[in-house]
């Protein structure tokens, strides 16, 4: 068959369109995690491209038949792990029309809309989630915003590191704060920036996980005493393993006496401050220094979206502004994008934000989270009326710690066994391809995790994955105390 030549011809977006529609409908029905061993998919593909071009049918049926077997459905109502999130169709179409626009936005001649766009955007969120004094700017994760935040912490202790560096000098040691339930992106970031991982210090944290204040202000009076130059705080609002929430403000107090940027890592918990009644997940934020917030993980915007929203963006620009010849822009007054962090070339990702905010609404997002709690509040209480099960960590939002620990087993209940238990539950009821869990350690013991936050996952959603893990745990269970 030849191929065509011509963009518009035999209908290849009129067939992605028409896919697209069906998967989001649920009437494509995929395994949520992808049943394939490592190496499955890349046996099936050649060792070279092709030298001719191929019909786009044929690229479409290689789509269905070799990559959609390897592809874990993180947009399936029935993806529980991690940070369950979905893409909204409307934010689907926008995606492809950005991608058709194949917009560069950097500098603001490079596309006047998508800068101004962002703007508004920006405005638009730190409106709803109670931060209009910050002023933000869309990264792709919140590991690069932590990064790019922490980098303008470091610039603004004046030690001219920028110009001079960090190496072959007599510079103190700088110290950044953090509990054991911080992102691992924080200490990535440590690395890539010369502080070092010996130098992130673990503040300790009380029974609901979250940083003491206390305990934080000790060890940066010590470290002080020491000569070393404390240098930032991260406080997580909605930890990654629990969704626990540090003290913000308490915290604020410490680091404001001190002089030391405050980030706020409120990656996916953060919008839930777009309703009146979790806004305490943020409070005291209006101290810190930067505030990272993930519309990919809990807005149903695709990723990538990270938004960082900082005090002083001139701090910022000072840290990353490095302008080529060729790129210095004749326009006076406008932000030009490219000046504010790493990247040079940017997407266009305020668009998929922008229809996102318009289709739902404000009030139409908070629904659509408060459904999402209700739906975790329901589910622990499922978990507390099974005596043969247990809930592991306050679970203000829409994530769920559990774990399998029967109460027929008595003596056999170690800590190791119910580790290999609950590891070997989760691994069979991943196997069915009908839902996907994930796991963490809280305290050093094995946990489950609930994530609910997909777009549109039900109650007959989450009804089913609970009668899976409670029929695969019996099988264990029966085995274990000679049952079966």
């Amino acid at each position: 068959m030849k191929k065509s030549t011509s963009v518009n011809d035999d209908c290849e977006f009129a067939a992605v369109a028409g896919w697209i529609d069906k998967y989001l409908s649920g009437d494509l029905k995929y395994p949520v995690l992808a049943q394939v061993a490592p190496g499955d998919i890349r046996a099936q593909l050649p060792s070279s491209a092709p030298e001719q071009g191929e019909p786009f049918d044929a690229l479409m049926a290689d789509f269905e038949r070799t990559v959609l077997p390897g592809i874990t459905h993180w947009n399936s109502p029935r993806f529980f792990a991690y940070f369950a999130t979905s893409a909204a169709p409307v934010a689907v179409a926008a995606e492809a029309l950005a991608a058709a626009l194949d917009v560069k936005a950097m500098l603001w001649r490079t596309s006047p809309a998508a800068t101004e766009l962002e703007e508004v955007v920006m405005e638009w969120l730190g409106k709803l989630l109670g931060v209009e004094q910050f002023t933000g700017i869309i990264y792709d994760t919140a590991s690069i915003g932590g990064f790019t935040a922490l980098a303008a912490a470091r610039e603004s202790l004046g030690l001219h590191i920028r110009e001079r560096g960090m190496t072959a000098r007599d510079l103190p040691a700088l110290r950044v704060y953090v509990t054991e339930h911080t992102h691992s992106h924080i200490p990535k970031a440590c690395i890539a920036l010369g502080i070092g991982l010996e130098n992130v210090v673990v503040v300790e944290s009380d029974d609901r996980f979250a940083m003491r204040p206390g305990d934080l202000q000790k060890h940066i009076d010590r470290d002080i005493a020491a000569g070393m130059r404390p240098m930032c705080v991260v406080a997580t609002a909605g930890t990654t393993s629990t969704t626990s929430c540090d003290p913000i403000a308490p915290i604020a107090q410490v680091t404001r006496a001190r002089n030391i940027w405050l980030h706020v890592d409120a990656a996916y918990a953060g919008v839930a401050a777009i309703m009146p009644e979790y806004r305490w997940i943020l409070e005291g934020v209006e101290h810190a220094d930067s505030l990272v917030v993930n519309p990919h993980k809990w807005l149903f915007v695709p990723m990538d979206c990270s938004v960082l929203y900082v005090r002083d963006p001139e701090q910022l620009r000072r840290t990353f502004s490095l302008i080529p010849e060729y790129l210095r822009s004749q326009e006076e007054r406008v932000r030009n994008y490219m000046d504010y962090g790493l990247q040079l070339g940017r997407r266009f990702r305020a668009l998929k934000l922008w229809f996102v905010l318009r289709y739902f609404g404000a009030e139409g997002l908070r629904e659509r989270l408060r459904g999402h709690i209700a739906l975790a509040q329901e589910f622990a209480s499922w978990v507390r009326a099974d005596p043969d099960w247990e809930v592991m960590a306050p679970h203000p939002l829409s994530v769920v710690c559990l774990r399998y620990n029967p109460v027929h087993t008595h003596g056999l209940s170690s800590e190791d066994w119910l580790e290999l238990t609950n590891a070997q539950v989760m691994e069979s009821v991943n196997r069915t391809g009908e839902v996907f869990l994930s796991h963490t350690k809280i305290g050093g013991r094995f946990v489950l995790r609930m994530a609910i936050g997909n777009l549109r996952t039900t109650r007959a959603d989450v009804a089913c994955a609970w009668e899976i893990l409670r029929s695969h745990a019996r099988r264990r269970g029966m085995k274990a105390y000679g049952g079966g």
